[in-house]
């Protein structure tokens, strides 16, 4: 999703008080799958819109993004680490690491 099609969809979620996280790559080191600004909307019932990679990183960005939903209430950065499996699994590994910061954002 491009920046506009996630702030429209935004508008959207917040005009239904949706509970929503936003999750934006503020730094990409080495190789990642998304560049830094990248985003990506968290609701509170689990659906994402856009994307800060896939895989397990935005698996990461998805639990924190719920967290702070659900549980403090409070915006997180988070340190996603794309070596860790490195030569574990069959497939592309990405091998860099990013910054995330998820902030839950008031309807």
């Amino acid at each position: 999703m491009t920046d506009r099609e996630i702030l429209e969809k935004l508008q959207a979620l917040r005009r239904r008080a949706t509970p929503v996280c936003l999750a934006t790559i503020v730094e990409a080191l080495g190789s990642t799958p998304r560049e830094t600004g990248a985003k990506m909307l968290v609701c509170g019932d689990g659906t994402t819109f856009g994307s800060v990679g896939g895989g397990c990183g935005e698996n990461a960005v998805k639990s924190a993004a719920l967290r702070c939903l659900l549980a403090t209430g409070r915006p997180e950065l988070l340190e996603v680490d794309l070596t860790d499996d490195l030569g574990t699994r069959g497939g592309d590994v990405c091998g860099g690491k990013m910054r995330i910061f998820v902030e839950p954002l008031a309807p």
